[in-house]
């Protein structure tokens, strides 16, 4: 229905601009709108028709599709309309599909799905080393970097997709090779609106030949026996078994008793790096990759930037970077990493709670750092549930300088920033000198052997302007202390 077609495109960002460069060559008529009219600016600017969004909303049943950024909940006042005026809506990864599976970039790709609560950005890398290192033509994309759009256009045989429950939400008719779930924990609940819908979401990449599935995570696991692969596989840190991947002697293992990969050779810390680890493994399998690959994969795999890097050591004291950890489930599987942690945790929660994360980590504990919006939130879980951990508050605030008071119930320390110049409120000033007051606090809650964690369990955009931003500025605070 594309050439000749009326498409409204939703969203002025990457994934906007990948799917008008899409769109053109394929004759349909595309317009563009955003809530934001600067975004619009530059695309008008280059000649493509834009709308403002009480246009797009009023106009809407004039297009015969929607294709929408992934962001955007179907609540959103253009969509619910296009879903009212019985207008289809299709997100950036369903589009690339359908065109991908119609040959018009070529034969159609192999698709490799990663998705899941926590651990899909590095399981999607690990898949992507294995298919390297068997020598499969391979591209990453999705979630992870690229638009799936964009690199359509290059040759591959596989595509290593990491897909969030956003794009999933909005991509009804994939039907990868191999899928997984990782894991399904409360996040984004103000977007999904209900844990059953967001894990409803994340079951869509179940839907294609292999389904595979965290068996150690309930959530995860009760969503395999509606799914509608051939195929249904699972993975645990305990032994392998028919269509079960696991650890047998320090290896894993495959469900026919290969060994794939000593343990020991895992980069991750922890028993989540073993779970993504297996999971990779299983969608490799899933396509005839090699033991031998990917035992050589795990040995040369790297972690990625913000995902439980290790900055620096000061004073015995080692200091990691898991900004990634945008949820309390991932939250918690980083703390459980490590054998006593001083945690720096808050922003913007999304609705989940913290409650269980915090009951489950408590005796790892040895002190919390708090800062963001949902500061309290964390704080308030602290005390229930780890009264004696002590907490202190990192704020922003009027003064000039550093002050600290305790809050009326003397278990808090609120320790309150602000720009040195009161005129200056660039972001990046006031993180940076946030970060140096969290790794102070951090620091003087510390004792030799123990890890500073950021494992923030929350968004970022509260006070920065993503989580590699706040990830840097809390590596860059660390590297002033250690000089």
């Amino acid at each position: 229905m594309l050439p000749g077609a009326r498409v409204l495109v939703v969203g002025a960002g990457v994934t906007g601009k990948a799917v008008l460069a899409a769109l053109t060559p394929l004759g349909a008529l595309a317009d563009l709108t955003d809530d934001r009219p600067m975004a619009l600016e530059p695309f008008a600017f280059d000649g493509v028709r834009v709308l403002d969004a009480d246009s797009a909303v009023s106009h809407v049943s004039d297009y015969q599709l929607v294709i929408t950024s992934p962001g955007l909940p179907p609540t959103a006042p253009v969509l619910a309309a296009a879903a009212a005026a019985g207008v289809p809506v299709w997100g950036d990864v369903e589009l690339a599909w359908r065109l991908d599976r119609s040959g018009h970039f070529g034969p159609p790709r192999t698709w490799l799905v990663v998705t899941g609560t926590n651990g899909k950005t590095t399981t999607t890398s690990m898949l992507q080393a294995m298919l390297a290192a068997a020598g499969r033509r391979s591209l990453l994309c999705g979630n992870i970097g690229e638009p799936v759009l964009d690199v359509l256009r290059r040759p591959s045989e596989l595509l290593a997709v990491e897909l969030s429950s956003f794009q999933l939400f909005w991509s009804s008719s994939l039907r990868p090779e191999a899928g997984a779930v990782l894991n399904v924990a409360e996040d984004h609940l103000d977007w999904h609106g209900s844990f059953p819908h967001y894990a409803q979401s994340k079951a869509r990449a179940l839907d294609g030949r292999v389904a595979i599935v965290g068996l150690d995570d309930p959530a995860a696991a009760g969503l395999l026996s509606d799914a509608a692969a051939p195929v249904k596989q699972g993975f645990h840190l305990g032994e392998p078994g028919p269509d079960v991947f696991g650890v047998r002697d320090g290896w894993l293992t495959d469900p026919d008793g290969v060994r794939l990969a000593p343990v020991d050779s895992i980069p991750v810390a922890g028993p989540v790096g073993v779970l993504n680890a297996l999971a990779a493994a299983a969608l490799a399998r899933a396509v005839d990759v090699p033991a031998p690959a990917i035992a050589e994969a795990l040995a040369q795999f790297r972690v990625g930037s913000h995902r439980a890097e290790t900055v620096a050591v000061v004073g015995g004291v080692t200091f990691v970077d898991d900004s990634k950890a945008t949820n309390p489930h991932a939250a918690e599987a980083s703390v459980l990493a490590y054998p006593r942690v001083v945690w720096v945790a808050g922003g913007q929660l999304k609705g989940a709670s913290v409650e269980t994360t915090v009951a489950r980590i408590a005796d790892r504990l040895a002190g919390v750092v708090v800062l963001g919006r949902d500061r309290g939130v964390v704080a308030d879980a602290i005390l229930r549930h780890a009264p004696d951990v002590p907490v202190v508050a990192v704020v922003t605030g009027e003064d000039a300088v550093v002050q600290e008071a305790t809050e009326t119930d003397g278990s808090v320390v609120t320790r309150v920033i602000s720009a040195a110049d009161p005129s200056d409120t660039s972001a990046v000033t006031l993180g940076a000198r946030l970060m140096t007051e969290v790794v102070a606090a951090a620091r003087d809650l510390a004792a030799p052997g123990d890890t500073v964690l950021l494992a923030p369990a929350g968004a970022s955009f509260d006070q920065f302007s993503g989580y590699a931003d706040r990830g840097d500025a809390f590596a860059a605070a660390v590297r002033a202390v250690a000089g």
